[in-house]
């Protein structure tokens, strides 16, 4: 699923905390923005990997929300909510397609990492790929109830992430050609040493098949 829509489900995931906390609503909201979109923040380090935790994200998440009912104060529940919204956001990617350049090709089995057992898990493709039109309806289906209850400037919040929503769509099927493209003939010829390796082992494909089996992104 693409990041705009896990921020905003990691916003509706603070809605409950909102009404029954009014005083920190705006922390929790604003926290669930920002844990949903934080384990994407590895895209170019391991994507899906290094800040995705399908395993012990979600009890660590059960921890800081115990903590949180124990002694709510903005600290806590601000971290507790954008843990659980960073849990859910690897969850969910469980659900989506893989890592490929293509991933509407359905070439890769690699979804999010589990570290625990050390070995990837494969992915649901509910969700075809990041930025498919499913994946944009649910993200309008989510923002919905944000858009009913939230007041200025979190509407607006939610109003410009479904904005990148529908532009990341509009192009989603396009970007990687221009990928490969910026490789090929931008970045190759000028940085083909060190710098070209930290370019993602996807955006180096050619033919949109899996990346490398040693893990990397």
């Amino acid at each position: 699923m693409m990041l705009p829509t896990h921020a905003i489900a990691g916003m509706v995931l603070a809605l409950p905390v909102a009404y029954a906390r009014p005083e920190f609503a705006a922390v929790a909201l604003v926290a669930g923005f920002v844990g949903g979109a934080m384990p994407d923040l590895d895209l170019y380090a391991g994507h899906r990997k290094t800040l995705h935790y399908p395993v012990y994200g979600p009890p660590l998440a059960a921890a800081a929300l115990l903590v949180a009912a124990w002694q709510p104060t903005a600290a806590t529940v601000g971290v507790a909510v954008a843990l659980a919204a960073a849990a859910l956001h690897s969850l969910a990617d469980v659900l989506g397609g893989g890592l490929e350049l293509r991933p509407w090709e359905a070439t890769s089995e690699r979804a999010v990492y589990d570290h625990h057992r050390s070995r990837w898990l494969a992915p649901r493709r509910w969700v075809r790929y990041d930025g498919s039109p499913r994946d944009l309806l649910l993200a309008v289906a989510l923002a919905a109830p944000l858009l009913v209850t939230l007041d200025a400037p979190l509407r607006v919040l939610v109003f410009a992430t479904l904005a990148v929503a529908v532009g990341y769509t509009a192009v989603r099927r396009v970007l990687p050609g221009l990928a490969v493209f910026v490789v090929d003939r931008l970045l190759a010829p000028v940085a083909p040493g060190r710098a070209f390796a930290y370019v993602p082992a996807r955006y180096r494909e050619r033919t949109g098949g899996d990346a490398p089996a040693d893990g990397s992104s």
